[in-house]
């Protein structure tokens, strides 16, 4: 039962995610560039849910996001199914304890998703590669998503650790006995 409310408060914290990144970060953008707070979002539950909560989370957002923003289907789902493994990857690799690796966990993550939705909008759009222009984009959003996640990461690692021990449990002691 702890299961399904922690889904449905998943599925809450995305629309708020949702209307903070269309609403509320319209007004505070760094030279007109917004942060992508659902790489965050799908980071952290790939990094605190089991290994295909992460995916289908992003994958599921992945597909909202293209039905509503994009013209063709499947370059956020792809995307952010893609941070949600490579969560899974990051949770087994490294601690979540230190705000310096989750820094750089989303620094990655960030770097990894525009570049796959940059060349992915390359192929299918037929679009000019304007490589400075990304590169500058790319590092305020970095930038943007580092700040943010530096700032919301107490709450964020309170409510994965109750994801963690919901989902995962505590499998410590059967790996020695």
């Amino acid at each position: 039962m702890k299961k399904v409310f922690i889904n449905i408060a998943l599925v809450l914290i995305g629309f708020l995610i949702y209307f903070l990144q269309a609403n509320f970060f319209k007004w505070f953008t760094i030279a007109g560039i917004k942060p992508n707070l659902f790489v965050i979002y799908v980071l952290f539950i790939g990094l605190f849910g089991n290994g295909c909560m992460g995916m289908a989370y992003g994958a599921g957002w992945g597909i909202i996001l293209d039905l509503i923003f994009e013209e063709r289907i499947g370059i956020n789902l792809f995307g952010l199914a893609l941070i949600g493994i490579i969560a899974t990857i990051f949770d087994k690799n490294f601690s979540k304890d230190s705000r310096i690796t989750i820094m750089f966990m989303v620094f990655g993550s960030t770097i990894i998703f525009e570049v796959i939705t940059y060349f992915m909008n390359y192929i299918l759009y037929a679009a000019n590669i304007e490589i400075l222009n990304f590169v500058g984009i790319l590092i305020i959003e970095v930038i943007y998503n580092i700040l943010i996640t530096i700032i919301i990461y107490p709450l964020i690692q309170k409510f994965g650790y109750y994801i963690e021990n919901e989902y995962k449990g505590s499998r410590i002691l059967t790996k020695y006995f």
